[in-house]
C-alpha cells in the first residue's frame, strides 16, 4: 500500500475531504506531507490523486464528464469493445468489469446500452468511483444520469461475487494493467497512479483470466496491448483490434447465443 493522506485543496469541501478520510482509514492533512506517494487531494473539481515526489505529474481525476468521453462517442471508438462483449443485441447485455479502475471502459459500455457491475477491490479507487458515478447520477446532465444508472459499482475483488451474480451476467470484461506505450499524457498520468496502487503481476493476470473462463458467462473479453500475447491458458477464439489496443474474446460454447459481431 503506497504511503497516501487526504487533503483539502483550493475550493474543496472540507466534509468530503473528513468522510475520505474516514472512510479509507486515512490521515487528513493540512498541507502534503514530504514522505507520501500520493495525495488524495480535494479540490473545486472534487476529489483528485496526485502523486508526490519529483516528476512527478499532475493530478488524475475519476470523472465521467469532462469531454473525453463524449468525444470518443461522437467519433465512433467504441464500436470494437461493444463488437466485442456484443452490445446492441436485442436485450441488455450485462457485463461484469471486474477490473474496473477508473471505470471509462464501464462507462462506455453502459452508455452503449449494457448493464455493467464494476467490481475495483483497491479501496481508494473503489470510493473515488463511488463518488463519481453518483455525482454522474445526480447531476443535472441527463445523459450522464441516464449512463450511469446502469453501472452498480461492488467495492471487492471480482472473485468475491456470488454465484447467482455471475450465473446472471452475459459476460466478464477484464482490462489488466499493462504499460502504455507512448506519450499521451493523459495515459501516463493515470498509468502513474494506477502502479501506485495495484499490482502489474502477469502471472496474477492471467490467472484472474482463467478464473473468468471458468465461470458461467456467455465470454470473457481480454483487453491487451495489440501485440502482445494472450494472458491465461487458453488462446482467444478471436480478437477485434482498437485504436491502440485489442480486445481477446474467449465465448462460452455452451451459453453462447448469436452476437452482433
Amino acid at each position: 500500500m503506497p504511503r497516501l493522506a487526504v487533503a483539502v485543496g483550493d475550493g474543496g469541501d472540507p466534509a468530503l475531504a473528513r468522510r475520505l478520510a474516514a472512510t479509507l482509514a486515512l490521515p487528513l492533512l493540512p498541507e502534503p506531507g514530504e514522505d507520501l506517494d500520493l495525495l488524495l487531494l480535494v479540490d473545486a473539481a472534487g476529489p483528485a490523486l496526485r502523486p508526490l515526489g519529483p516528476g512527478a505529474s499532475g493530478p488524475v481525476r475519476c470523472r465521467f464528464d469532462d469531454g473525453a468521453l463524449r468525444h470518443r462517442r461522437r467519433g465512433g471508438h467504441n464500436e470494437a469493445i461493444g463488437r466485442a462483449l456484443a452490445v446492441g443485441s436485442a436485450r441488455p447485455v450485462r457485463i461484469i468489469d471486474g477490473t474496473g479502475g477508473f471505470a471509462r471502459d464501464a462507462f462506455v459500455l453502459a452508455d452503449l446500452g449494457a448493464e455493467v457491475t464494476v467490481c475495483e477491490r483497491q479501496p481508494v479507487l473503489a470510493a473515488l468511483l463511488a463518488e463519481a458515478i453518483a455525482s454522474a447520477a445526480g447531476g443535472d446532465d441527463p445523459w450522464l444520469r441516464e449512463v450511469a444508472g446502469r453501472l452498480r459499482l461492488v467495492a471487492a475483488d471480482v472473485r468475491t461475487l456470488p454465484a447467482e451474480t455471475l450465473s446472471a451476467a452475459d459476460a466478464i470484461y477484464l482490462d489488466p494493467m499493462f504499460p502504455v506505450a507512448g506519450k499521451r499524457a493523459a495515459s501516463g498520468k493515470a498509468m502513474t497512479v494506477l502502479q501506485h496502487l495495484l499490482d502489474d503481476d502477469e502471472a496474477a493476470a492471467a490467472a484472474l483470466v482463467d478464473w473468468a473462463l471458468a465461470q458461467p458467462v456467455r465470454r470473457v473479453v481480454v483487453k491487451r496491448p495489440r501485440r502482445a500475447l494472450p494472458l491465461g491458458s487458453r488462446r482467444p477464439s478471436h480478437s477485434l483490434p482498437g485504436r491502440a489496443v485489442r480486445f481477446d474474446v474467449y465465448p462460452n460454447p455452451d451459453r453462447e447465443r448469436p452476437a452482433t459481431e
